[in-house]
């Protein structure tokens, strides 16, 4: 087949596993779509849990290069104006949940395996489907990993317009607590766990990391909940709140985390995770090199992704646009998809 009967057949699979909802920790369904898909291609499939990898005969003596996509999305917002789970076609677009982010990905370089699989390369190349990406859950990419090969580089195909995100941002949550005294608010008494936080949150909002990355910026972190209080006439005994902490190169979760409890006057601090670190690959890695020479520009991404669970280099590449992603009548173009498929050949040839 040429590259435009690949991506009819890559749009087809598209429009299936759309239609099939896989919301994250409920991929089941999609992951058996996916799977005869690959198993009629002539292809073995291991399934683990709902991840599918599909590896070929490996030979030792060369490197390994593993393609990476997820397969679940996020629940549909409320705004959507078209059923999320019904493919949609309007001229050159493809609507539905998971099109963009990142079903779009997810087949373009399936197909991309499956033609470089019938050609002779330096490489030993792997396919992985991985699930509970949107949740950075321990049944997705974690518990695939023992089960792969040596990997040496990634290539991973969230939606970056097909330009090489080679860093991408970690991610901390952070849950924080004040804690007072009820009591009645009519008279002078209890300790207002609100105000006992409010010096903390100032200073969480008007902090600034120093050092900044040149792909990636600077540090963030924002205070994105805040809960206290049960009703007007009562002074509140707890007041708890979530950071959202974005992290450079420059800075480990477990060091910021250690930084902010040393900074807090009043609040306690509890770290859900320190696993998702930011990532990157080296600007002189030989397959960044090769997308500046097909004309790509490489940038810094701000977005998460299975990329911080990755313990070789690894970088992100893609059709559709990251704007896209968790947002009402989500879309990619079969335009996309096509590029994609001929873009991942040509660089991997």
């Amino acid at each position: 087949m040429n590259t435009k009967q690949y991506t009819l057949e890559a749009v087809e699979l598209l429009k299936r596993l759309i239609s099939t909802p896989s919301i994250s920790r409920d991929e089941t369904a999609a992951a058996n779509i996916l799977s005869d898909f690959i198993e009629k291609s002539n292809l073995l499939c291991q399934r683990i849990g709902n991840n599918l990898l599909v590896q070929g005969a490996l030979d030792s003596q060369k490197p390994t290069l593993l393609l990476n996509a997820h397969i679940d999305t996020v629940k549909p917002v409320s705004t959507w104006t078209r059923n999320p789970f019904t493919p949609t076609i309007e001229g050159d677009r493809l609507y539905g949940l998971g099109s963009n982010d990142c079903g779009g990905g997810l087949v373009s370089l399936l197909q991309a395996f499956r033609i470089l699989q019938g050609t002779t390369t330096k490489y030993n190349l792997v396919f992985l489907s991985s699930c509970e990406e949107e949740v950075s859950g321990a049944n997705g990419f974690s518990l695939a990993l023992p089960h792969l090969p040596k990997i040496d580089v990634a290539i991973v195909g969230e939606p970056t317009g097909m330009q090489p995100a080679i860093a991408e941002k970690g991610l901390m949550v952070i849950d924080g607590v004040a804690h007072g005294k009820s009591g009645h608010a009519a008279r002078e008494e209890g300790v207002n766990a609100i105000y006992e936080a409010l010096d903390d949150l100032v200073w969480l909002r008007d902090y600034r990391f120093k050092k900044e990355s040149a792909l990636l910026g600077a540090t963030k972190m924002t205070v994105t909940v805040v809960n206290s209080g049960t009703q007007h006439n009562v002074i509140p005994d707890e007041c708890h709140f979530v950071i959202d902490v974005r992290t450079n190169e420059f800075y480990q979760n477990e060091y910021l985390f250690s930084f902010l409890q040393k900074h807090m006057k009043k609040c306690e601090l509890k770290a859900r995770s320190f696993r998702l670190s930011s990532s990157h690959i080296a600007e002189d890695h030989p397959l960044v090199q090769r997308c500046r020479e097909m004309g790509m520009t490489p940038f810094g991404s701000p977005t998460l992704s299975d990329q911080a669970l990755m313990p070789f280099p690894s970088f992100k590449l893609g059709p559709g646009e990251s704007s896209r992603s968790h947002s009402a009548d989500e879309f990619v173009c079969f335009s996309e998809i096509e590029k994609a498929i001929a873009t991942y050949v040509e660089l991997l040839s």
